[in-house]
């Protein structure tokens, strides 16, 4: 009892729900929260593996905090999630200093791990599949900073074939959560004080179609927004494939769900698509994206783009400009392409030089400067609903709109997990500020 744990989490939103979820089983165990590492007894690294660059971040991380082992010998240092599944023992043979690791597959077998680490052993457990007993793990309740916002993960792996990704080998094929655990969850979230669900899957647009009898994605949606305190319903990532007319229908229809939509398309070129394994073409992806802004008012898109793959084209580049330009996004999250080893495009021919991924990278961004140069101005003048979340400079409170912008405004604490009505006085690409007219609920 009494015992203290530090984590560092890199990656996705799928990683900082399952650092939520392993905050909760310590807290079943007596340890206690510390943001300083010097001070903890279990350290624990919650790793990404998607680029290569967290993986030099982890054994950055790892060499600065084995130094905890001279004030505490009996400190227990541990990784956990996508490099750990992905690497195993190779990572423990570059440092050693590792006591315990395991994935995603079986976090609930941590109060086991650690049993095993304080005897002196190397607890690694790191599983081929997912074990039979993986939905014990919704058992543990979340711990969450956030008291009025909570990330509810609905299903884990993917079952596409993008030949850049490391998601299916390190986190499995696609599994639903049940329908009734889901709701379960939310039903507990509500209860205590949460407004807001963010509902998140690697794939999370094909929940429902493993199961015996399966169920669609908007199902779901209608099911949450039925329970009582729902507020606002949000959802992480899903895939155009899978991104069916059922689901934009019930975003239209159920007015919880916030007008707010990320659906990567990952590149412009029709061929560089084919060669990603992505599943559809450009067009493809333009008309959906048309049918969306035609049945959902004001929604806010954004998206994810891979700069560089393999025998990436001057022509090619210019598609994705292209989808940029006709979609206009209001926030993007591009990255260079990242070799991953154990995928197909890891030893592709036709590797783009870095100075020509740094180009490219340099002149999406600049249109993409300009393009939330433009939105952010339709903005002002206009009354957003925002959820106020937080305090930020004594009197001021943030919250994010319905269109997940950054919403700052005066008011007092007893405003805070209230949505209000603002209007927007000044509006930047990324946050916005202004008055508070009307108190909703």
């Amino acid at each position: 009892m009494g015992k203290k744990y530090f984590i560092k989490t890199f990656g996705c939103q799928m990683n900082f729900n399952d650092s939520e979820r392993i905050r909760g089983i310590l807290k079943s165990m007596g340890y206690e929260p510390t943001d300083n590492w010097m001070e903890a007894d279990l350290i624990l690294l919650n790793t990404c593996t998607v680029r290569e660059k967290p993986d030099h971040k982890v054994l950055s991380h790892l060499g600065e905090y084995k130094k905890i082992k001279e004030k505490n010998p009996n400190a227990i240092i541990g990784v956990a999630g996508c490099l750990a599944q992905r690497a195993g023992w190779e990572l423990v043979q570059k440092a050693p200093v590792i006591d315990l690791m395991f994935s995603s597959f079986n976090m609930h077998h941590l109060p086991e791990l650690i049993n095993q680490a304080q005897a002196g052993y190397k607890a690694i457990a790191l599983l081929d599949e997912p074990p039979e007993d993986e939905d014990k793990l919704w058992e543990y309740d979340t711990v969450r900073d956030n008291k009025y916002c909570a990330y509810v993960t609905v299903m884990k792996g993917c079952d596409k074939n993008c030949t850049y990704c490391v998601v299916p080998k390190t986190r499995g094929k696609e599994r639903s959560r049940s329908l009734e655990s889901i709701l379960d969850e939310v039903k507990r979230l509500v209860d205590d004080g949460v407004k807001e669900i963010h509902l998140l899957g690697q794939n999370v647009t094909a929940w429902g179609k493993d199961f015996e009898k399966p169920l669609r994605f908007s199902d779901l949606l209608y099911e949450v927004s039925k329970i009582d305190g729902v507020k606002r319903i949000r959802f992480t990532t899903g895939h155009p494939s899978d991104f069916t007319d059922d689901i934009i229908e019930a975003m239209a229809e159920i007015p919880q769900v916030c007008n707010a939509l990320h659906l990567p398309f990952q590149a412009g070129s029709d061929r560089i698509l084919k060669l990603m394994d992505r599943g559809y073409t450009k067009e493809e992806y333009i008309e959906k994206i048309e049918k969306i802004k035609d049945r959902i008012k004001d929604i806010a898109l954004s998206t994810d783009i891979i700069v560089g793959f393999p025998t990436e084209t001057e022509d090619d580049f210019l598609h994705t400009l292209d989808v940029v330009e006709r979609v206009k996004f209001e926030q993007i999250f591009s990255f260079k392409f990242s070799p991953r080893p154990g995928t197909p495009a890891y030893d592709m021919e036709g590797q783009v030089p870095d100075e020509v991924k740094r180009d490219r990278m340099e002149r999406l961004l600049n249109l993409q400067k300009k393009i939330m140069g433009e939105i952010c101005k339709r903005y002002e003048g206009t009354v957003q609903e925002v959820l106020l979340e937080d305090t930020e400079n004594g009197n001021k409170l943030i919250g994010r709109s319905t269109t997940n912008k950054w919403v700052s405004v005066e008011g007092g604490k007893e405003l805070l997990g209230k949505i209000v009505k603002v209007k927007i006085e000044k509006s930047s690409p990324y946050n916005m500020s202004g008055e508070v007219v009307e108190v909703m609920a």
